[in-house]
């Protein structure tokens, strides 16, 4: 008799977090798509939907004309029922927003971070702390607390979960209990912690350009580069979770000294700061004007236009980012490449044709006429956006119940 009750429990719970996750995803709509979408029946459907609807997690949205009966009512997530606020832990600064259900930005504020003993990319991770439970104090001010599913954090490295430690080789962080620091700073919501790459993975698959693909591959090009690998719709983590450190694998033996300690990584030919580098280089030490590293690769962008050691930098490291990715599809096979990050879709916005050029020379040919290759369409905030999906998918896992 109990194996029997907890068989038609967790079927109860299945059909829950079913119905649940097709509304947040493809909603509104209504009891009769729900039925044919998710294969429940019609009674089943209505049950669970009454069950949503009475606790406030799900609502009306409207109605819909039906083929010759009454109309059809459609149904949502309440976009208000929750907020969840995302926190994108940069190399040089804090971005911290606050979002609804649906995901609509409600507040946002960007804090910079100081230089841990001169060195701009390495700071204290006390003073990381400190800025992000400012930006947190920031956006939930006068926001009731009982209304806040909790604060997602996407941060630079590789994240080990329970207990949770940050391990960020390239800002000399090593086992750094975040989660447990920022509670200790005054967060009282609960924390979600995860690589960066991997928060902006999940959100241009949610809501972006890697939305309704099961094999992907996002990139992650900002100072440092990542990438957030997903097969068959579940983001590949690893043993200890540190998949996804593509910046870190070797492009040229013996090449470029990386941030890491290692020599010829990807990233020291294609991330920000290495490309604004190696056009400084060019150009013998001269200054590239601009007050930080995202305004210098900008000032690159402009001089392409009319500068032939400015263009050859930026195709020399299109060249890179092509041969890279080739990697990458003669690996994972992906149906799709997201080209994101601010360095990504700067560089991506001028010169795709030419990355994907190069990785048509350099991967096997049937992967790559099985690729797309788009740019990320959620832009720079796609990180703490990401880190805001950490509590909805929390949400969602636990079939609604908080």
């Amino acid at each position: 008799m109990t194996s029997k009750h907890a068989t038609v429990r967790d079927l109860r719970r299945t059909n829950r977090a079913t119905v649940l996750s097709r509304l947040y995803f493809d909603g509104p709509l209504s009891r009769f798509e729900l039925s044919g979408i998710t294969g429940l029946s019609a009674a089943t459907v209505s049950n669970v939907t009454a069950e949503l609807v009475r606790e406030r997690l799900v609502v009306e949205a409207g109605q819909v004309e039906s083929d010759g009966g009454r109309p059809r009512v459609l149904l949502r997530v309440d976009p208000g029922y929750a907020m969840v606020a995302g926190v994108d832990i940069g190399e040089t600064g804090v971005k911290a927003e606050l979002f609804d259900l649906a995901m609509n930005r409600l507040a946002a504020v960007d804090l910079p971070l100081p230089s841990k003993r001169g060195n701009s990319k390495q700071a204290e991770p006390a003073a990381v702390v400190a800025q992000a439970a400012a930006g947190l104090r920031e956006v939930l001010a006068g926001v009731d607390e009982d209304k806040v599913l909790g604060v997602g954090v996407g941060v630079p490295g590789t994240v080990e979960q329970e207990p949770v430690r940050v391990h960020a080789q390239t800002i000399g962080w090593h086992d750094v209990p975040l989660a447990d620091l920022l509670c200790e700073a005054g967060v009282s919501v609960p924390v979600f912690v995860e690589n960066g790459a991997k928060t902006q993975g999940q959100a241009e698959m949610w809501f972006g350009a890697g939305r309704g693909a099961r094999h992907a591959v996002i990139l992650l090009i900002g100072s440092g580069v990542g990438a957030s690998v997903i097969t068959d719709g579940t983001i590949y983590r690893g043993s200890a979770s540190s998949a996804g450190e593509w910046g870190h694998t070797i492009i040229q033996y013996g090449g470029r000294r990386c941030r890491c300690g290692a020599s010829g990584c990807l990233e020291a030919y294609v991330g920000g700061e290495a490309i604004v580098e190696r056009y400084r280089a060019v150009r013998r030490g001269k200054a590239v004007a601009g007050a930080d590293e995202q305004a210098n690769l900008a000032t690159l962008l402009v001089a392409a236009e009319k500068s032939k050691t400015a263009a050859r930098v930026l195709d020399e490291a299109a060249d890179h980012l092509g041969a890279g990715i080739a990697n990458l599809v003669n690996l994972f096979n992906p149906e799709r490449i997201v080209l994101g990050g601010w360095a990504g879709l700067a560089i991506g916005a001028r010169l795709l044709p030419r990355i994907t050029e190069a990785v048509r020379t350099q991967a096997l040919r049937r992967p790559f006429e099985q690729l797309t290759i788009e740019l990320g369409k959620l832009g720079p905030d796609a990180v703490a956006v990401g880190a805001a999906t950490l509590p909805v998918a929390a949400l969602l896992d636990q079939r609604g119940t908080r």
